[in-house]
């Protein structure tokens, strides 16, 4: 399984069709997901894509950080795991 990438300051005008073929340029892109308010359904300008490998996942880091996609500098890094609120 490949690791999951955190893709900040989208904008809201960029679908998760238009994500997964910027980052299949550098592998298998396993999932897209663009987060979208629960209310309104419009993008919260971030989402995550799931790459093949580990490999794939550094190529796509170093290949779309800080690129310009649809008028906005793209953030790309590696997935943080969500936090549990079980710890307290």
């Amino acid at each position: 399984m490949g690791k999951k990438l955190y893709v900040g300051n989208l904008s809201y005008n960029t679908y998760e069709a238009s994500l997964r073929d910027l980052f299949q340029a550098y592998g298998q892109v396993a999932s897209v997901k663009i987060i979208t308010d629960r209310d309104s359904g419009n993008s919260k300008g971030f989402g995550f894509v799931e790459m093949g490998s580990d490999a794939e996942a550094s190529a796509a880091i170093t290949g779309m950080n800080g690129r310009e996609v649809d008028g906005r500098q793209l953030k790309v890094n590696e997935a943080m795991d969500k936090p549990r609120n079980d710890r307290y």
